[in-house]
């Protein structure tokens, strides 16, 4: 039979730590005989993706490194 989930004031810190801050993801515990022995965070993150916006800052990235006037 499973033993009883006890989470103490220490494990609600530490899973709140591993969620702040945390915009989009997953937390992972994991459970061994009724104790929490591991966590493992995996985050994700999102940038816009709108029409053109890699073309736009391949120029900018251009621009900064002088590619365009021909220097290098």
């Amino acid at each position: 039979m499973a033993k009883p989930l006890i989470v103490d004031e220490v494990w609600k810190e530490r899973i709140a730590s591993q969620l702040n801050d945390m915009e989009f993801g997953s937390l992972h515990i994991v459970v061994h005989e009724g104790q929490i022995v591991q966590m493992e965070r995996t985050e994700r993150k999102r940038f816009e993706n709108t029409p053109g916006s890699s073309v736009k800052a391949a120029a900018r990235a251009e621009r900064r490194t002088g590619r365009e006037s021909g220097l290098r």
